[in-house]
């Protein structure tokens, strides 16, 4: 009996667990074929997809696959009578991302970078990890493949030792920047026939760092003073400073560069006047003696300018020897090349364009630096472009009309009205007021309170009224000097004028169009310039 009854129970234990099978057999086939359906009608979507339409989204349906870190989440989503299918990536990840690009994109780099050059002290650094017969025997390899002057020097020690001790992580997150801008670089020095390793000197100058801005108000990659980047076709306005455009400095610092070297025949003596200018270079070879070689009259060149070649040569030094010295720098998302440009077509942000095409504000800053306002202008006769990744130059080429529509109905709402479009000049010089504090001039003029503070050399916040301000401002401001209108030649025919109290003829000719001093003597004769209150002039030949 008992065998009996094991033999019932395995029979039926049997059948239950044939049961389940064919229940998950079914399963799983009713999820197969709901899986191929559901693909089926991915694929038509996305095969539907319109693109002259940009309105608002309604989610549709999510699907997802979780397996650890490979999770992806894929959006339907609907514009209008249209559907695109959208890709999230795992948020972990996506986390992992930003910390990487804030530490890529922060400005520290330029600021650590410009006060060491001007603090080298040349003093011997301990570094066992480079011995320094081994670094006699890699500098005189660099020395032999390049036009510069690398050979072996206690001081070039110093400066390389102290590098790799003290700035590991900056050079690597410099090396990471790298990718994105020297094949730009190295691309407008070949067209110019300069030496390639000269793509190092922007390391030197601005840490790649295209919005960097020197105490003495030197702008960009290249660091252009106001006056020199208009030598080299480079403008600033309200909205843009193209000393800040990667493509547009790199090409005005190739010619700089150029003209420099047909003055001097040396690579090293034209980095030099790069820095400081040709005069101190050509007065430091006079006091050297006549010397022409930069280790003989660095001596007599200023401060910065003395650590400069030496830090260009150790920054040279370290990317060409990178692999030697553990270094293992992050890699952007894309390379320069990677990216184009779309002409536009009307008055567009940087803000309208993150949002409808769906890109990191942040990254388009990096992208579109020349932009001081993050509003790319539409004017006549000039050509401003927005650079984007290539994998949206498409979308936005084939929805732009509607993107133009949405961002002029977007700007028409603004509670304030944009600021107008003027040529901007290399500088202010703002007197305190009542009631100024640091703070508040920043604000008013789109700066930082340490900027203001570097431009003065100031040691403190105190401000005195009175004080005169050196500022380079980002934002446009209006003075009342530049508002103030004149009278017009027209409106002061058959008038005269009375001289008052402080009178010149170079102020009273201020404050009429079209008037000069010399139309104020000729017609009044007056031989010299002494005027005399209640004087009648007049103002005009009649």
């Amino acid at each position: 009996m008992s065998r009996f009854f094991k033999i019932i129970i395995s029979v039926f234990l049997l059948i239950i667990v044939a049961h389940a099978s064919a229940q998950e057999k079914e399963s799983r086939t009713s999820r197969r074929n709901k899986k191929k359906a559901r693909k089926t009608e991915l694929t038509k979507v996305s095969g539907e997809i319109a693109t002259d339409t940009i309105r608002s989204i309604d989610t549709v349906s999510v699907v997802e696959k979780v397996v650890g870190y490979e999770r992806k989440t894929i959006t339907l989503t609907s514009i209008k009578d249209s559907v695109i299918v959208v890709a999230k990536d795992h948020p972990e990840l996506a986390t992992l991302d930003s910390i990487w690009k804030r530490e890529l994109y922060n400005s520290d780099l330029f600021d650590t970078l410009y006060n060491s050059v001007q603090t080298l002290d040349y003093k011997p650094v301990e570094f066992v990890e480079l011995p320094t017969d081994t670094l006699k025997a890699r500098l005189a390899e660099l020395n032999a493949r390049t036009p510069f002057n690398v050979e072996y020097n206690p001081s070039l020690e110093s400066v390389i030792k102290s590098y790799l001790k003290n700035r590991h992580e900056h050079l690597e997150r410099l090396m990471a920047l790298s990718e994105f801008y020297f094949p730009l670089f190295e691309q407008e020095l070949d067209n110019h026939n300069i030496p390639l390793e000269i793509k190092y000197l922007a390391i030197v100058e601005s840490a790649l760092r295209p919005r960097a801005k020197s105490r003495v108000g030197a702008t960009g990659l290249w660091q252009f003073m106001f006056g020199t980047g208009k030598m080299f076709g480079l403008e600033v306005s309200s909205y843009v400073d193209e000393r800040m455009d990667p493509l547009m400095a790199t090409k005005a610092a190739c010619q700089y560069l150029s003209s420099l070297y047909r003055v001097f025949g040396d690579w090293d003596l034209a980095l030099a006047s790069y820095n400081s200018g040709p005069g101190n270079v050509t007065k430091a070879i006079r006091r050297s003696g006549g010397y022409t070689n930069y280790w003989n009259i660095r001596h007599n060149l200023p401060r910065e300018t003395a650590g400069y070649l030496p830090a260009f040569l150790a920054t040279m030094y370290i990317f060409e020897y990178a692999d030697k010295h553990n270094f293992k720098p992050k890699r952007p998302r894309f390379a320069y090349f990677e990216t184009d440009t779309v002409k536009v077509k009307q008055m567009i942000t940087l803000e309208q364009v993150s949002e409808k095409m769906n890109i990191d504000l942040e990254e388009l800053q990096f992208l579109n630096p020349s932009y001081k306002l993050d509003i790319i202008p539409f004017i006549k006769d000039e050509n401003y472009v927005l650079r984007l990744p290539l994998e949206k130059v498409g979308a936005f080429v084939a929805n732009e009309n509607q993107l133009y529509t949405i961002a002029q109905a977007e700007l028409n709402k603004r509670e304030k009205p944009l600021p107008k479009f003027f040529e901007a000049s290399h500088r202010i010089r703002y007197r305190v007021r009542s009631g100024d504090y640091l703070g508040k001039i920043a604000r008013k003029y789109g700066v930082r309170v340490s900027q203001i503070m570097k431009w003065n050399r100031m040691k403190s916040n105190n401000l005195r009224i009175g004080q005169r301000l050196t500022i380079y401002p980002r934002k446009p401001v209006t003075t009342t000097r530049a508002t103030s209108k004149k009278t017009s030649v027209a409106d002061t025919q058959s008038k005269q004028y009375t001289v008052k109290a402080g009178d010149t003829l170079w102020s009273i000719s201020q404050k009429f169009k079209g008037i000069t001093i010399e139309n104020l003597k000729n017609w009044n004769d007056i031989s010299g310039t002494g005027i005399k209150p209640g004087m009648k002039l007049k103002l005009s030949k009649s």
